[in-house]
C-alpha cells in the first residue's frame, strides 16, 4: 500500500465570528448555520459541521469553544471532510484547506487531526 494513494478524514478547526447574540447557545447556532449555508452555497455540503470542544483550564473538562462579550463571539467550529486519492497526509490536508478554504474565505482554518481511512477488506491467504 505505500505505492498507492491513500484516503483520509481531515479535521480543521474554525474560528467563527457572530455579532448581535446574547448567549452561547445563540452563538453556537448562528455559526454552524452561517457555516454550513457558506458550505451548501459552494457545492461543499460534503463537510461536516459541528461546535468544537475546548479543555477547561482549570479542571481540564471538556466544553463548548464558544465565547460572548459584548453581544459578539467566537465560536471555534469543526468541520471534517474525507479526502480521496491523496500522496499522503500532507497532500490531504493541502487539498482539504483548499477546498474549505474557498468556501470559507476570510474564515482562520487549523488542520488538528488527519486520519487514514482503512477500507475493510477480506484478507486472502
Amino acid at each position: 500500500m505505500a505505492d498507492s494513494e491513500t484516503d483520509y478524514v481531515v479535521a480543521m478547526e474554525a474560528a467563527w465570528l457572530v455579532r448581535d447574540v446574547e448567549d452561547v447557545d445563540d452563538a453556537i447556532g448562528v455559526a454552524v448555520s452561517e457555516a454550513g449555508k457558506q458550505l451548501n452555497k459552494a457545492d461543499k455540503q460534503y463537510v461536516e459541521v459541528e461546535v468544537g470542544v475546548t479543555g477547561c483550564p482549570a479542571c481540564g473538562e471538556p466544553f463548548d469553544s464558544a465565547f460572548v462579550a459584548a453581544n459578539t463571539a467566537i465560536v471555534g467550529l469543526l468541520l471534517e471532510l474525507r479526502v480521496f486519492n491523496t500522496d499522503g497526509e500532507s497532500h490531504a490536508e493541502r487539498i482539504a484547506k483548499s477546498e474549505v478554504g474557498g468556501a470559507l474565505r476570510d474564515v482562520p482554518l487549523s488542520v488538528i487531526e488527519v486520519t487514514e481511512l482503512i477500507e475493510d477488506e477480506p484478507e486472502d491467504g
